[in-house]
């Protein structure tokens, strides 16, 4: 079976997440350690231990995230379990970048940390918000958006399944939208717990910044397919995913194209590696008849292994 990795992004996080398996596992807990010297604080600790406040925060949850998935990566190559095509959703895009052999671990780490305080700040100003809208075709919401533009931006986010769009902006034309939304028949219009406009050309400062951070880094041509936000295409040329990720802060997320993009090439089968099952249930939402399978613990772990004929 053509396997391709996915990786979470904000919002999968959890007190908890990967704790078990770095007090089972050597070479996850290693990942931890050299979070660690890249950081500058205990990123286990507050994995393992929280808070939850301080993890929810933009500046930590995002090098979390990265840390966890790498971790579960790293065990999952241990016991014989690789990818053959690679992607992630916002933040998770750069552990698909490691994945893909493009960045070591602790320079994606680098770049996620300094990703992460810079969105932070944005965030921090308490001026934008995100919302997902489902049961509205894209048509409608970019119309809705399009109504509240004299109140203030906003725009659609992430394109994450069928009917399932995050729409981001400022506060106040954030609330117009969602009122319009549930107006025009939205079976749910939930606000996130992000205080940023996140993925909107409200961040294109940001954007900015980290085009010109990116440059201090070698990127390697990827090893495997790799399927990148900004476009929902797979992407080759090192040059070109600089380009993507620095356009991903202000971009839609494109997940959908995504994921029907890597099935179209031949992939059957996605294991999300990572806290939480978000993106297991964005794939079953968006396509039928292929495998799909996840691993954050030990429990699911083993389950995958004994799947391939494998053991811990």
């Amino acid at each position: 079976m053509s396997l391709a990795f996915v990786f979470p992004g904000q919002g999968s996080q959890y007190v908890g997440m990967g704790a078990e398996l770095a007090r089972l596992h050597r070479s996850a807990a290693e990942i931890f350690e050299q979070a660690r010297q890249v950081t500058g604080y205990p990123l286990l600790e507050l994995c393992a231990e929280g808070p939850a406040e301080l993890l929810n925060t933009t500046k930590y949850t995002q090098p979390a995230l990265i840390t966890v998935s790498v971790a579960i990566l790293t065990v999952l190559r241990e016991h014989g379990v690789t990818c053959q095509a690679v992607a992630g959703h916002s933040v998770g895009e750069y552990t698909a970048l490691v994945a893909a052999g493009v960045l070591p671990f602790m320079a994606a780490l680098e770049i996620v940390n300094k990703r992460a305080e810079m969105m932070d700040q944005v965030a921090a100003s308490g001026r934008g918000g995100m919302a997902a809208v489902i049961g509205l075709e894209r048509s409608t919401v970019a119309e809705i958006c399009l109504r509240v533009r004299a109140i203030g931006v906003v725009q659609m986010a992430n394109f994450n399944a069928p009917n399932q769009i995050v729409i981001s902006g400022e506060k106040a034309a954030l609330e117009e939208a969602i009122a319009e939304a549930r107006l025009r028949g939205a079976k749910k219009v939930a606000t996130l717990a992000v205080s940023g406009p996140f993925h909107t050309s409200l961040m294109a400062g940001v954007s900015e910044e980290l085009k010109c951070f990116l440059q201090k880094y070698k990127f390697d041509t990827p090893e495997v397919p790799l399927a990148m936000n900004a476009t929902g295409e797979i992407v080759g040329d090192p040059g070109v995913i600089k380009d993507l990720l620095a356009a991903q802060v202000s971009s839609p997320v494109f997940w959908e194209e995504s994921v029907r993009g890597l099935a179209a090439a031949g992939f059957s089968g996605f294991l999300e590696v990572g806290p939480g099952q978000v993106l297991s249930g964005l794939i079953k939402r968006t396509l039928t008849g292929h495998r799909i399978e996840h691993v954050e613990d030990q429990a699911t772990l083993e389950k995958m292994l004994a799947q391939i004929g494998g053991t811990v």
